[in-house]
């Protein structure tokens, strides 16, 4: 077989029935074996994939399975975990009845991860507006999925979203809020919670060994001495000093618009960035296409195509599905590289 083999498939969420997430889990499915895919499936509403591709043209058999059988069946069929939620929309028309049944794709793919019946979670983009209208609580995924995971382990958690693409991986340090409530958010305690907590999933899911951080700073030139803002010199200065004490190797602040060139990226694995756009606007620049939305801090791999809902090319044919594909591509990785970090960890423990 020409897609990557796992002893669990990936589970992928529908995300808003309206935009192109059909459309590109279609496609990826199509393009199982020139992508090198993992098997997943799929936790959807099956009349709107079955809509959804005859209205493309595509010729995409789907059987409604159970996640154990996911993997056997991948090979020939698009599989897919029926919602009990109808969750059923035409291209580009959201519809509020829908959303019950997006919320709760996200809330069963964390169950099937926590059962064991999936390595990791992949989910499609969700339109935010859509679900605050019917009751959805959260900013979004990453949020939602911290509470879901806070109820898995009994802590709270605070999860971190990542961008890694080929060229970059970046971390912005607060994520959907507005820019003027940034200063205030920049603690050096939030500093220090997310860098520790990107060393430790650098080394767990990415498999490097010694990450290298480098901090951007809020202002420009990083505030040059106080001139164009203090917060530089108060709070990240002070946190990269404790995190280098820990042992972590971050530098920084660095001025945020010398960081981002080709050669200055070599000399760093990841970008922890003060503000939303600081880290998705190089990001998407250097490689949109390619590009993938991972949550960090979670007891579970999660990635996610770093696109939105589309909905102006949903049902056309115009649809990327590249991002889908890599965050499939990652999620797998992850999945494995934590596996193997685990299982190292343990004989070293049972040697000691």
């Amino acid at each position: 077989m020409a897609y990557s083999e796992s002893p669990l498939p990936l589970v992928l969420t529908m995300g808003e029935p309206a935009g192109i997430g059909p459309d590109v889990t279609l496609s990826a499915w199509m393009a199982r074996y020139d992508r090198s895919l993992p098997a997943f499936y799929c936790l959807a509403d099956p009349n709107l994939l079955k809509a959804r591709a005859a209205r493309l043209g595509l010729a995409v058999p789907i059987e409604i399975v159970s996640a154990a059988d996911a993997t056997r069946v991948f090979a020939h069929a698009l599989p897919v975990v029926p919602l009990e939620s109808k969750a059923f929309a035409e291209p580009g028309q959201p519809e509020r009845s829908a959303a019950i049944g997006v919320i709760e794709a996200i809330a069963r793919s964390v169950g099937d991860v926590r059962a064991g019946l999936a390595s990791a979670i992949v989910t499609n983009p969700i339109n935010k507006k859509v679900l605050v209208d019917a009751g959805f609580q959260h900013p979004g995924h990453t949020e939602f999925l911290g509470m879901l995971s806070a109820a898995w382990s009994g802590t709270a958690a605070r999860p971190i979203m990542m961008l890694a693409g080929p060229g970059l991986r970046a971390v912005p340090a607060t994520i959907h809020v507005p820019i003027a409530a940034v200063p205030g958010l920049l603690t050096e305690q939030l500093i220090l919670h997310t860098a520790r907590t990107v060393d430790q999933e650098m080394r767990r899911r990415f498999g490097i060994a010694n990450p290298r951080i480098a901090v951007a700073g809020l202002n420009p030139h990083a505030g040059e001495g106080g001139v164009m803002g203090t917060e530089d010199d108060a709070v990240l200065r002070p946190a990269v000093a404790r995190l280098r004490q820990e042992g972590i190797d971050a530098v920084g602040p660095l001025a945020p618009d010398t960081m981002f060139h080709p050669v200055a990226r070599a000399r760093y694995d990841v970008a922890l960035c003060m503000y939303h756009d600081q880290a998705l606007i190089p990001a998407k620049t250097i490689a949109f296409a390619e590009t993938v939305n991972v949550t960090l801090g979670l007891p579970f791999v999660r990635t996610s195509p770093d696109h939105g809902t589309a909905f102006d090319i949903a049902g056309t044919g115009q649809a990327d599905f590249s991002s889908l594909a890599a965050a499939l591509r990652l999620a797998d990785e992850l999945a494995r590289n934590e596996a193997g970090y685990v299982a190292e960890h343990a004989a070293a423990r049972h040697m000691a």
